[in-house]
């Protein structure tokens, strides 16, 4: 689901960022895409499916990652990246190449957008996690990715019934090692995104990509965004 018709993507894009956003488990690219006018403005959004149906694991729905007990295997996270990155280098090769490129998402959308980061650290201009945590192992672009540091901004509440609290250790550890952290806590919105946080993803957009236009945290926002399943 994308922000602006076909016809005007190859113009929007040589001028505008592309901000890439991916759902939750067991949702669709419907979902976020109702984020888009409270986004900011000078930005094209592109809100995209998961590859995997989610009924082999009994939910209706997509997912980026095979359901495993101890979360996403390495190989699995690596693959859901490959696809995104195949995907991107469609999208630049029919419409061009956007300045820049940045990662959002919600839950297992938001692991993907760091995983984004470690499969290509230099291709992403920074990453919105929102609900999300860093998966478990090593890639090979970790250590490039330390050395850059992009922008990152982590939602999330420590209360999260969703996220096991070792995701969110892991990702204490990980996320300031590996890119120039906002971290904000949100209590009491369990697996959501709130109206606070969507105002502070704005601003940390408005801050971090080269928006044409002058951008404006919305004046009206919902009062809550539904949790997905993850």
């Amino acid at each position: 689901m994308w922000s602006v018709a076909q016809e005007e993507r190859s113009e929007r894009l040589a001028e505008q960022p592309l901000v890439i956003v991916m759902h939750g488990r067991g949702s669709h690219e419907n979902d976020l895409a109702a984020l888009f006018p409270l986004l900011p403005e000078g930005v094209v959004y592109a809100s995209l499916r998961a590859p995997l149906p989610g009924a082999p694991w009994g939910m209706g729905g997509w997912t980026w990652f095979p359901l495993e007990a101890d979360g996403p295997t390495p190989a699995a996270a690596e693959a859901a990246a490959s696809a995104v990155l195949e995907w991107v280098d469609r999208t630049e090769q029919e419409y061009g190449a956007p300045p820049a490129i940045a990662a959002l998402g919600f839950s297992q959308g938001g692991m993907m957008s760091i995983e984004l980061h470690r499969a290509k650290p230099y291709r992403f201009a920074a990453a919105v996690n929102l609900s999300g945590t860093a998966l478990r192992g090593e890639r090979a672009g970790d250590d490039d990715l330390a050395r850059r540091k992009p922008p990152l901004f982590w939602g999330y509440d420590l209360e999260d019934p969703i996220i096991p609290a070792i995701g969110i250790e892991r990702t204490e550890v990980f996320a300031p090692a590996h890119f120039s952290v906002t971290e904000r806590r949100y209590d009491g919105i369990a697996h959501s995104i709130s109206p606070e946080e969507l105002g502070d993803v704005s601003r940390f957009l408005q801050e971090v990509l080269p928006l044409e236009v002058s951008a404006q945290i919305p004046a009206e926002t919902p009062a809550e965004i539904p949790a997905d399943e993850d």
